[in-house]
Parts: structure tokens; C-alpha cells; sequence
């Protein structure tokens, strides 16, 4: 096996000229994108494999190196030059207000008539501009991909959470049949949707190697590459205006969202449908006009993260029906309940709900009381107990809105029932985690009435494609697929003879798509809904905010397992949080500064909050009987409901997350000095 280490542009913008590269001994190769037979090209997405010409960011891969001795790798590659041709930026001052346009790549524009019909004149104006930075995936195993050629067979080990992506890609790039590509998942582990395109890229230039070298390759990123060089979860900003009449009706809602999706095409009509129907909320905002936009940019590409986009879209409008419900001097619980978009979906169950489970409204009551005392107490230099608490919802469709991939988005799963009553299910989705096996093994005993231990799941990329693992595909849509397959191998089990073979496939749905001008939230009643509540108190000497804790109430149809629900709902909260708290990845001239690398913290063990997670619980599984994906709600709820609490303890309307302590110092002085934040 040799290794392979990847030479990167030094520059974010140019067009590359030459390689060159010290003389090479025997054994030791350089590879580049001349040496493509195929499509330089991932599929589905307009990534090069290799950049040939044009350079978009800082660290674009331009060539590999290929050897026995990693460290001589790293020692040749040391002294390789990389000649480019720097374009130069946009720098006429007079043009400073058209650089929003030029910058962005996709946009949508949305409009909607206005319910309250009273011809209303705006008696109040709310407004706000809401941020959430870019955050690091931080998955436990860097990027990497092993790649060996048996005879005409190429296999692929790697990571990934869609084979098919990569499968498809090398077939084009290498011009060969894809059943001449096998594709063997290793452990995925905590991916937090980090690995849906970037082990097609990793993998495809490890393919090439071996192609080329003739030799099997390993090729994986350094902690340092992967961090500075693979997607994150992209920043976003959004900034809302709305209009109220006298008695509180919101009369017109202004939103224009913007999200950062680096410097190529990702996901991007995806990412960009998600934040604008995130942004829109479960509210009645009046009128309603709405601009999307995809900023392009000189970074890495700003790929999915859990939710797609969503949860930057919904902290935008959670936080901005909480300044509503502020400036009305209303519960902003209260508030949403009133002005809910209700549609058969059970929202003031879940409000009331979390509310009585945290003790929501007593709190919220006491301490306002202590927001009115607080100016007097920093006006007198006195310290004052600081607490607050906040509410949010958020909702959650599962699969994709308005993807379209080169397959056409068939996927399928394949089930086998042997002589001895023995079960295979297979997919080209790992499991993953103990809980979906458990599920797939507890529908198919309970169907079939079979011994679990005769179960198997097998994960296969020959000829099974069941998709991207993401979204929550794996409990809805695959899980679907399997109860579809078992039910039709039930009704042929006594009539035709055994071994019995079903193939059960469907289509990726656009359920909620944005397409000419028409974005609804529509048949929430099969998207998964929740409500949560974070309670702070605010340590009077470091401004530190102390969590006392996190209530959540999901509404997530049928339950199939229980306790694994709730390992993934705490597990999505702890991230959730530390995102919010801590979590930023700066940028400066299109580069992660070294600082910011060595300091990136995710949330320690010692500081997760108690957290209590319940559901509405239904009569029974036939009143609902769609399971619903819970994946991403509180990346969609935790950030807002964390803000607002700050926000009343704070007495500050706060915009942005992560929300440091630096932030709460600032205020602080502004509001005991009277200085300019």
C-alpha cells in the first residue's frame, strides 16, 4: 500500500499555472488533473476532483503525491511550488453597495397575500437582524478513504453516508461500469451530516491514485486539513421587519435570509429552501415577502449540517416572535399560541405541555418583576439576581424539499426469507447505531413472527442504493421501505415456496418545495414538531450563564423506540447548545486562523444542564402512524429558547449565536456606563 498527500492552492482566488514539483524517485508520483481519464467532476455536484484551471479557495486540492513513506510525502510536498495567477477582488468603493448582488449565486423570492384584510396603518415596527456563525462538524476520525484495484474490482473503505455518491462519481471520473466499484462503509460514528459529499471528493482522488499507481492508496486528511479544508455548517444572517396595528395583529412581514454556502455549489437550492421555510416559522406574520439568497464566497464549500439550513432559519424567526411578543409586553409563550399557524398540528398542546412540565409560566411572571428592578439596581452600581427563561418551537419534515439528484432519487431496500426462516434485510445505509437494528429486528419478528436471532442486516452497495443517510431517512423513509417489504413477504410466505426475495423502492418527495413563488408549511401534521424551554441564571460576578434546565416535548408520531429517542434527542440538545454557547469558525482573507483551531471547544461533559425529554403521547399507533424524523428539532429550537432566556435576564434583545460571555460584558457596560456597544 502506498500513501497519498494532497498539494493545495495557496490562494483563494486565481487560476493555476504550473506544478513543480522536486525530482521524484522511483516509487513516488505525481498526479494531477491531466491525469483524469474521465469527468473531473463529482456527481451530482459541480466539484472538481482535482482543480485544473480556476481556484476558488484557499486549500483547494490541485494534485496528489503518491508514495511508500508518508513522512518523505510530507517532506517532497514541503518543497513543491505552486504557481498561480492572482485575480484581483473587486475593490471600487462605488460599487460597495452592489456587492451583495454580484456575490449571490441563487436566490428565491416569495410573497403571500395578507389574511388580516383591514387596510391597517403599522402602528408598531419590530425589526432585527439575526446571526448564526459557521460551526465545525468535529466528527471523532478525520476524512479519509482507502482505495485498491483486484483485478478490474476497485474497492473503496471509507466513511460515508451515501455510497452511491461516490460510487457514481468514480465511474465518471475513471470511465468504468459501476458494478466494477464496490463500496465498503466503515464506521460512520458522530457525523453530524459531515460525510454526505466529502468522502466522494476524499475517495475519488484515492481511486484515482490507485488507478494510476496501480497500487492500493490510503489517503487521509491530518486533523489540521480536515479542519481547515472540509464544510462546515454555513453562517447565516437574516433580518426581519414587521409591521403591527393597534391591537397587536402583525399586518406585514419583510425577510431577507441570506446563507453562506462558500465557494461551490453543494446543496445549495436544498440549503437555500430550508432557511426560507425556516424562516417563515408556524406563525401568521400578515403579508408576507421573503428573499432568499446564496452568498457565494472565497471559502471551503459550506456544506449541509444537521437540518440542512432550517435551524439557522428558525432561530432567525423564534427569536423574532419572542421580540414581537417583548415590544406587546406579552408571555411570548402566549404570543405563539395566539398567533399560530394551527392546521390539525397539536402546537398548543406542546407549548402547554413543556410549560407545565418546566414550570414555564410561573417563571417567565417572576422574573419579569425582576427585569423591572434591575435598571435601578445598575443604576445604583448594585448587584441583582439575573434570570431568565425562554420558550421556542421548531418543526422538522424529513427527507429532502427540493433536491434533485442525477438517479432520479429511486432508492430501495431489498429483504430475504431463507428455508430456515431465516431474515435478511439489506440496505446501502450502515445502521449505525444498536437502535435502528433493534427496530428493524423488532418489526420484522413482530410481522413475521420469527426469532430475532435469525435477523441479519446486511449493508451492500452492489446493488442496493437506498440514498443519503440524512434528514432522518434512516427512521422514516427506510424504515418504511422495511415494514412495506416485510408485509409483502407475510402475504407470500404461505403460497409461494421459500427462499422468498422482495424489493420494496420509492421516489424522494419534494414535500415542501419553494417553485414559482409558492412556499407553504402545509401537512404539518407529518412533520415532527417541538417545543422546548431553557431556564439561566447569570452569576453576578463573571456574567456566566448557568443552565438550570433544558425541557423539550416532541411530537414525533409513532414512537419505535423509545429510549432510543431520547438518546438521540439528548445527544442533538448537547450539540445544539454547545453550538450556541461556544462553537464559531472565523475566517479571516478565507483562512481559519491557527488561534482559532487550537481554541475551537465543543461542550465539556462537567457543563451539560439537566435536560428532560417527553412526548405527546397519542391513543394509540393507528391515530398516527407515521413514524417522524426528531434528528434536527433542537438545532431548531435550543439556540432561541437559550437567547431569549439570556435576553430577559439580561433585559437586552440578543441576535446572534454563539452568544459568548464577552457579548454579556459588553451590555453590561453599556447598560452601568452608559457607553456605546
Amino acid at each position: 500500500m502506498l500513501h497519498a498527500i494532497l498539494l493545495r492552492s495557496p490562494l483563494s482566488h486565481g487560476e493555476l499555472e504550473e506544478i513543480i514539483c522536486p525530482d521524484l524517485e522511483p516509487g513516488y508520483t505525481l498526479i494531477t488533473a491531466k491525469d483524469i481519464p474521465g469527468t473531473n467532476e463529482l456527481d451530482d455536484f459541480p466539484v472538481p476532483i482535482l482543480a485544473s484551471e480556476y481556484l476558488s479557495y484557499i486549500g483547494e486540492a490541485v494534485g496528489l503525491i503518491t508514495g511508500p513513506d508518508y513522512v518523505k510525502l510530507e517532506e517532497i510536498s514541503s518543497k513543491c511550488i505552486i504557481k498561480v495567477k492572482e485575480y484581483i477582488a473587486e475593490s471600487d468603493e462605488s460599487r460597495k453597495e452592489s456587492i451583495l448582488e454580484a456575490a449571490s449565486f441563487k436566490k428565491i423570492n416569495y410573497s403571500s397575500d395578507n389574511p388580516i384584510d383591514n387596510n391597517s396603518i403599522p402602528y408598531l415596527i419590530a425589526s432585527g437582524t439575526y446571526e448564526t456563525g459557521a460551526q465545525e462538524h468535529l466528527y471523532p476520525e478525520s476524512q479519509g478513504a482507502v482505495a485498491h484495484f483486484k483485478g478490474d474490482i476497485l474497492t473503496i473503505y471509507t466513511a460515508t453516508q451515501w455510497p452511491f455518491n461516490i460510487k457514481r462519481s468514480i465511474a465518471k471520473m475513471l470511465n468504468i461500469p459501476h458494478n466494477k466499484i464496490i463500496i465498503e462503509q466503515t464506521e460512520n460514528s458522530l457525523h453530524l451530516d459531515g460525510k454526505i459529499i466529502f468522502p466522494s471528493l476524499i475517495s475519488c482522488q484515492a481511486a484515482l491514485a490507485s488507478f494510476i499507481t496501480k497500487f492500493p492508496i490510503r489517503l487521509k486528511l491530518s486533523r489540521m486539513e480536515d479542519f481547515r479544508y472540509t464544510s462546515k455548517r454555513s453562517a447565516s444572517e437574516t433580518h426581519i421587519v414587521s409591521s403591527l396595528d393597534e391591537i397587536g395583529n402583525v399586518i406585514n412581514t419583510e425577510i431577507i435570509t441570506a446563507i453562506d454556502i462558500g465557494s461551490q455549489d453543494i446543496f445549495t437550492g436544498e440549503m437555500l429552501n430550508q432557511i426560507c421555510l425556516g424562516s417563515l416559522g408556524l406563525y401568521k406574520l400578515g403579508k408576507i415577502n421573503l428573499e432568499g439568497i446564496a452568498l457565494k464566497t472565497r471559502k471551503p464549500p459550506q456544506g449541509p449540517m444537521e437540518g440542512f439550513g432550517m435551524s439557522q432559519g428558525m432561530f432567525a424567526i423564534e427569536r423574532h416572535v419572542s421580540r414581537l411578543a417583548d415590544t406587546l409586553k406579552q408571555d411570548p409563550a402566549e404570543w405563539r399560541k395566539q398567533n399560530c399557524v394551527k392546521k390539525n398540528a397539536p402546537i398548543n398542546e406542546l407549548i402547554d405541555s413543556v410549560a407545565g412540565f418546566s414550570d414555564y409560566y410561573r417563571k417567565w411572571a417572576s422574573y419579569e418583576l425582576l427585569k423591572k428592578n434591575m435598571k435601578k439596581k445598575w443604576e445604583l452600581n448594585e448587584h441583582e439576581i439575573k434570570r431568565g427563561i425562554g420558550l421556542s418551537m421548531s418543526f422538522q419534515n424529513s427527507g429532502f424539499l427540493n433536491t434533485v439528484f442525477s438517479d432520479n432519487g429511486s432508492y430501495g431496500v431489498e429483504l430475504t426469507l431463507g428455508k430456515d426462516s431465516s431474515l435478511v434485510i439489506k440496505t446501502s445505509i450502515l445502521p449505525n447505531s444498536i437502535g435502528n437494528e433493534k427496530i428493524w429486528r423488532d418489526l420484522a419478528a413482530s410481522i413475521l413472527g420469527i426469532d430475532k436471532n435469525l435477523i441479519s442486516i446486511k449493508t451492500t452497495s452492489k446493488n442496493i442504493d437506498s440514498g443519503p443517510d440524512c434528514l432522518s431517512r434512516k427512521i422514516t423513509d427506510i424504515t418504511s421501505l422495511v415494514e412495506k417489504g416485510l408485509k409483502a413477504i407475510r402475504k407470500q410466505r404461505f403460497r409461494d415456496p421459500l427462499p422468498i426475495t422482495v424489493r420494496r423502492n420509492t421516489k424522494l418527495e419534494k414535500s415542501q418545495a419553494i417553485k414559482n413563488s409558492e412556499l407553504t408549511i402545509n401537512q404539518l401534521d407529518k412533520n415532527s414538531l417541538a417545543a422546548a424551554v431553557v431556564e439561566i441564571e447569570i452569576d453576578n460576578i463573571s456574567l456566566q450563564p448557568i443552565i438550570h434546565g433544558i425541557w423539550m416535548i416532541v411530537d414525533a408520531g409513532r414512537i419505535l423506540s423509545l429510549s432510543n429517542a431520547k438518546k438521540t434527542l439528548k445527544l442533538a440538545i448537547i450539540n445544539a447548545l454547545s453550538w450556541t454557547i461556544q462553537e464559531h469558525v472565523v475566517y479571516k482573507n478565507g483562512e481559519i486562523p491557527l488561534n482559532n483551531i487550537k481554541h475551537y471547544d465543543i461542550l465539556e461533559p462537567v457543563d451539560i444542564p439537566p435536560i428532560h425529554i417527553d412526548f405527546l403521547q397519542h391513543n394509540n399507533a393507528h391515530s398516527n402512524p407515521i413514524p417522524k424524523g426528531i434528528g434536527e428539532l433542537a438545532y431548531s429550537c435550543i439556540p432561541a429558547a437559550y437567547s431569549q432566556a439570556v435576553s430577559q435576564a439580561m433585559d437586552h434583545p440578543f441576535e446572534k449565536i454563539p452568544l459568548s460571555q464577552e457579548d454579556l460584558w459588553d451590555v453590561m457596560k453599556h447598560k452601568t456606563t452608559g457607553a456605546i456597544v
